[in-house]
């Protein structure tokens, strides 16, 4: 049987990037690879190994290749038409972006783990609504699995959570790594030392947080290949209700280091650095859904949030 003729624009989807139909069309403009990689500003053999693997993907030559330059085929005709039209629908979108980027409306939701929800996000939240008030927020305070099911099912713009599960449907925007410390009342014999040592913490009550939270998962795996015991007073979901109790007993309480103060009290509440070596840290990442064109007000506060965390990795 003959074989099937392709479609000249079919698989044109394959090619992801306006750069790479731009390089089609530069060499179509000045019949020459190596004209158009001078006005491209790359190299010759990189535009023409590109320009063959668009051909390849397309499953015809776009050029008829002759001594004195380069001329378009039948397909490369149809294919011109399709890149030309691209390029006018890129400008006409950059233009309504542009109209858009003084918005003044808009909503962003956000699923994020409890560690961040008390000083991070309110924070950055208040710094994006300065510059537009009128932004409407919904936050989720949920773990990492619940997390990852609101992105998928589209009910949050943006997850950040610790340590979440890398799955093909997840897009990393920003990380940064961050240690478990402790936390105990101003007040409590610990308080004075200035870093810890969790063989330290076990001697007195225990407050945690519940199983499947990003600090109680780092911890289980830690006295899991330790020979500490220690004493649970207090298990929750809640690290207002954690802060709560260690400032009534003499509990210590955990809790990653971005959602604690390091330096200083805050309302009765110290934090405390914990020196040992096998437990691990966390990975706080903002993240999206792979392959989703956010709605402009959350892709504004994601690039706000990517900076402000990345500002935070350890230097």
């Amino acid at each position: 049987m003959p074989k099937s003729v392709r479609s000249p624009l079919k698989g044109c989807h394959a090619v992801k990037h306006h750069r790479f139909l731009r390089y089609v069309d530069e060499v179509a403009r000045t019949g020459s690879v190596r004209k158009a990689a001078e006005r491209l500003n790359v190299t010759a053999s990189a535009l023409n190994r590109r320009l063959l693997d668009i051909e390849e993907e397309l499953g015809h030559p776009l050029f008829e290749r002759h001594a004195r330059g380069m001329r378009l085929s039948a397909a490369g005709e149809a294919f011109i038409r399709y890149v030309r039209l691209q390029a006018s629908n890129l400008a006409r979108l950059r233009s309504e972006l542009e109209d858009m980027a003084g918005f003044r409306r808009g909503e962003v939701r956000l699923a994020v783990s409890q560690a961040v929800a008390y000083e991070l996000v309110p924070r950055e939240i208040e710094i994006y609504r300065r510059q537009f008030p009128l932004v409407e927020f919904r936050v989720r305070v949920c773990d990492r699995v619940e997390a990852m099911q609101a992105l998928i099912d589209y009910a949050a713009d943006l997850v950040l959570a610790f340590n979440p599960e890398r799955t093909p449907e997840f897009e990393p925007l920003s990380y940064a790594s961050q240690n478990v410390v402790a936390f105990m009342s101003e007040k409590h014999p610990l308080a004075r030392r200035r870093q810890l040592r969790l063989r330290e913490t076990v001697q007195h009550p225990l407050a945690l947080p519940e199983r499947g939270l990003g600090s109680r998962n780092l911890l289980d795996a830690f006295f899991a290949r330790s020979s500490l015991s220690y004493r649970v007073a207090l298990e929750t979901n809640s690290f207002e209700l954690l802060k709560r109790f260690v400032k009534l007993e003499p509990a210590v309480g955990f809790q990653i280091q971005i959602g604690a103060p390091l330096d200083g009290v805050e309302d009765g509440i110290i934090s405390r650095p914990i020196a040992e070596p096998g437990l691990q840290s966390a990975n706080l990442v903002l993240g999206q859904l792979r392959g989703r064109i956010l709605p402009i007000a959350a892709s504004k506060f994601a690039q706000q949030m990517a900076r402000s965390i990345e500002a935070i990795r350890p230097q």
